[in-house]
């Protein structure tokens, strides 16, 4: 580890992410090992390799997190209830990542919206849900209504994007969500941050965790080679 660039307020948030579809178990071993290596709050990856991720990070001090709905967000809400309590007792998992049902905010149909977060929110009973709102699809009051969703569902964050689309996490978009949220909701920006610069301006604006599949690159001063 390079010491003398290493950024451990910046690594102690992150969320250490690998949803590459394509991804093998030799990119998950690796994945592990960097988030243990330079003390990554948790590493983020789909339901299906929670289990092994977790296996692999018993004995430290990164959690193992799941996504839930990933990435669109379009299941039935007891779709989305079942993946998310099969991933916490059944895998491991200590966070969910959840998307919102996308479609059904843009639609205005709030009860549907509402009810997809609490049915994962219920299923998840005590572990931290967090309610992906992928901002750069909505508008700004879209993006109010659906933390105003989230937060009466009882989740424990906000969560900018799925980092699936154009557009991620911005400054404007964390102060928006900290405005409507309060103190009440953590947040977490995710989604096209590739600068150690560009991620404390997040967490000065508000963001309490940071999503990344380039942590080492932020933490320890390497050279960005591109990506979520």
């Amino acid at each position: 580890m390079p010491e003398h660039d290493y950024d451990r307020e910046l690594a102690a948030i992150i969320d250490h992410t690998l949803l590459d579809p394509e991804a093998t178990r030799e990119d998950f071993d690796r994945l592990v090992e960097e988030a243990k290596e330079y003390h990554f709050r948790s590493v983020c990856v789909h339901s299906s390799n929670v289990e092994y991720a977790a296996k692999l990070l018993e004995g430290s001090d990164v959690i193992p997190i799941a996504v839930v709905g990933f990435p669109h967000g379009q299941m039935t809400a007891v779709a989305k209830a079942f993946e998310a309590h099969d991933a916490i007792v059944n895998r491991g998992a200590q966070e969910i990542d959840m998307v919102i049902n996308i479609s059904a905010l843009k639609s205005k149909h709030y009860i549907m919206v509402l009810d997809d977060i609490q049915q994962v929110v219920r299923a998840c009973e005590d572990k931290p849900v967090k309610v992906i709102l992928e901002t750069a699809s909505l508008n700004e009051v879209e993006k109010i209504c659906g933390c105003c969703l989230a937060k009466a569902a009882g989740a424990r964050f906000i969560k900018t994007s799925t980092g699936t689309v154009d557009g991620g996490a911005t400054v404007e978009d964390i102060r928006l969500i900290r405005e409507v949220v309060g103190d009440e909701l953590l947040i977490k920006a995710s989604g096209g941050i590739k600068t150690r610069e560009f991620a404390h301006q997040l967490m000065e604006a508000g963001a309490s965790r940071v999503g990344t599949s380039h942590s080492v690159e932020l933490v320890s001063g390497e050279s960005f080679s591109g990506g979520y």
